[in-house]
C-alpha cells in the first residue's frame, strides 16, 4: 500500500507501543518510537516498567495476532527456551476447586514479560523504516495555532547538555501506559478530559523466582489457584524458562502478600489448595520477593468526547488498564493494534474518534470480564448492574460445572482467551452442560487447611 504520511511517532516502547509501530510501519515512511529507558536488547525488568517482574501470560488471541504480525514468532520463542502450552491443560483452581483439564488448541506463552517484549522489539527494530529514540523524555505535544491538529512532540534526550527538540509527526500515538499525560495535554489545548471508569480492587502482586525442579509441576505448564470472594488469596505459579519458575501471589482489598520470605511462604500456605505450597516450601529461591500494587482498573472514555485533535491516538494501558490477574493486557494491546491497522488500510490519515470508538468496542468484552469479575467481591467499589449480578451468578455455576465436564472448561477458556465472546457460554448446549451440574449457585470449595487456620474471606457474597 502507498504511504499515507511521512512520519508517525509512538510514545512508549512496551508491548502496546511496539505493536502500534509494527502496523504503522505499513502506512508511514518513517516510524519513531520514543521511550525514557534504554529498551533495545533489554530482556530484564527496567525502571519504567516495574510491573514486568511479575507473572504475565500471552494467551490465545494475543498469540494468534503476534503470529500473524511476526510469522514464526511462536517457534522462535520455543527455540529460545520459552515455555508454551495449551491454555486449558494448565492446573486451574476456581473457588477452591480444580477444573477439568481440556485440550483447547489455544497456545499460552509464559515467557517473562521483558523477554517477550524484547523478542517483539527485535522484530520491529528489523523493519527498515522504524527507529527507536531511547533514553528520551516526552515533554508535550505540538499543535497548530487553532489546536485542531497535532503536528509533533517535544522531547529531550537524557544526555548531558541536551536541549528540548521537536519531532514533527503526521500522527502521534500515546502508548505510555497508566501514567499517560494525554488527559492533561488535552486540557492544555482546550479540550475536555475523558471520563474515567474505575473499579478499585486494591490489588497487590508479590513475586519470587525459584529454580525449577521437574516434579514441581508434574507435567503441566502452570498451577493457578485463582482468587475468589470466599478464597481471596490467589497465585500464578508457572514455568518461565528451562531452569526457572515464577510465583506471583495476589491479594485484594489491602490483603497484600508480604515481601519478608517467611511471611511470603506462610501466605503461600494459606492458599485454599496445597499444590503451590508443596512445590515451593523447600525449593531454592533465586531472588527476594518484590511487591507491585495495582489500586484500580481504569477505562478512559476517549470515544465519548465530542472534540478531539486530529492526528492523535491513544492505545494500551493509556486507553484502558485492566486488573492484571485476568492476563488480558498484552492480548488487548494486540487487538487494538489490529484495529488501528484496519483504519490505516483505508489509505488515509485515521480519524481519531472513529479509531477510538472501534478500540472501545474491542475493549468492551475484556472490560466486562475483568470488571464484572472484580465486582463479585463485595468489598470492591463499583456499580453492580443486573448484567453484572446475573453474569457472576452464572459464572459461579459454570466454573463448578467445569470441575465435572471438560467441554465446559474448553468453552470457558475460549472466552477467557478472548477467542469467543461471552455470549458463547450462554448457548443452549453449553447452558445445558452447566445447569445439569449446578442448577443452584454452588458454595465455594473448602480450604485444605482446617477451619481454624483458614484465612477469613473478604465477606459473604450476595446470592442470585
Amino acid at each position: 500500500m502507498s504511504h499515507i504520511g511521512q512520519r508517525a511517532v509512538v510514545l512508549g516502547a512496551s508491548m502496546a507501543g511496539v505493536l502500534a509501530a509494527r502496523v504503522l510501519a505499513e502506512a508511514y515512511e518513517q516510524v519513531t518510537i520514543v521511550d525514557r529507558d534504554e529498551v533495545l536488547g533489554i530482556d530484564v525488568p527496567r525502571k519504567g516498567t516495574p510491573h514486568t517482574v511479575h507473572a504475565h501470560g500471552l494467551h490465545a488471541r494475543g498469540q494468534l495476532i503476534l503470529e500473524e504480525l511476526f510469522p514464526g514468532f511462536t517457534d522462535e520463542l520455543r527455540a529460545a527456551g520459552v515455555p508454551t502450552g495449551d491454555l486449558g491443560e494448565m492446573r486451574w483452581f476456581f473457588n477452591g476447586r480444580r477444573i477439568q483439564p481440556a485440550h483447547t488448541g489455544l497456545v499460552s506463552v509464559t515467557a517473562p514479560r521483558p523477554v517477550l517484549e524484547n523478542h517483539v522489539r527485535e522484530r520491529v527494530a528489523q523493519l527498515s523504516n522504524v527507529t527507536f529514540l531511547q533514553q528520551c523524555d516526552v515533554l508535550g505535544l505540538e499543535a497548530t495555532d487553532d489546536h485542531e491538529q497535532i503536528t509533533g512532540v517535544r522531547v529531550q534526550r537524557r544526555a548531558p547538555g541536551a536541549m528540548p527538540e521537536t519531532l514533527d509527526a503526521d500522527l502521534v500515538v500515546d502508548a505510555t501506559g497508566r501514567g499517560s499525560r494525554t488527559p492533561a495535554w488535552l486540557e492544555e489545548l482546550g479540550y475536555q478530559r475523558p471520563e474515567e471508569e474505575r473499579v478499585k480492587v486494591g490489588l497487590a502482586y508479590t513475586t519470587r523466582h525459584y529454580r525449577l525442579r521437574p516434579e514441581m509441576f508434574d507435567g503441566v505448564q502452570s498451577i493457578n489457584p485463582v482468587a475468589s470472594p470466599a478464597h481471596p488469596r490467589g497465585a500464578f505459579f508457572g514455568q518461565v524458562g528451562p531452569d526457572t519458575c515464577i510465583l506471583s501471589l495476589t491479594g485484594v482489598l489491602g490483603d497484600h502478600p508480604p515481601t519478608e520470605p517467611a511471611a511470603f511462604l506462610e501466605f503461600v500456605r494459606s492458599l485454599p489448595v496445597p499444590d503451590v505450597y508443596e512445590a515451593v516450601r523447600d525449593a531454592e529461591p533465586l531472588d527476594d520477593p518484590v511487591c507491585f500494587k495495582f489500586p484500580a482498573s481504569v477505562r478512559r472514555r476517549y470515544e465519548r468526547l465530542l472534540r478531539f485533535p486530529a492526528r492523535l491516538l491513544v492505545t494500551g494501558d493509556a486507553f484502558c488498564s485492566f486488573n492484571p490477574v485476568y492476563g488480558q493486557g498484552m492480548s488487548v494491546a494486540a487487538i487494538e493494534a489490529m484495529t488501528l491497522r484496519e483504519h490505516l488500510r483505508r489509505g488515509a490519515t485515521p480519524d481519531p474518534l472513529r479509531v477510538l470508538a472501534d478500540m472501545s468496542r474491542a475493549v468492551d468484552t475484556p472490560w466486562d470480564i475483568s470488571a464484572g469479575g472484580d465486582l463479585d467481591f463485595p468489598g470492591v467499589q463499583g456499580e453492580r448492574t443486573l448484567k453484572v449480578l446475573v453474569g457472576n451468578a452464572y459464572m459461579a455455576r459454570l466454573q463448578y460445572a467445569a470441575t465435572k465436564d471438560a467441554k465446559v472448561t474448553e468453552g470457558f477458556m475460549r472466552v477467557a482467551g478472548l477467542i469467543d465472546p461471552p455470549q458463547a457460554l450462554m448457548r443452549p448446549a453449553m447452558m445445558w452442560r452447566v445447569l445439569r451440574h449446578a442448577l443452584r449457585r454452588p458454595g465455594p470449595g473448602t480450604s485444605w487447611l482446617t477451619d481454624g487456620e483458614r484465612p477469613e474471606p473478604v465477606t459473604a457474597r450476595p446470592t442470585v
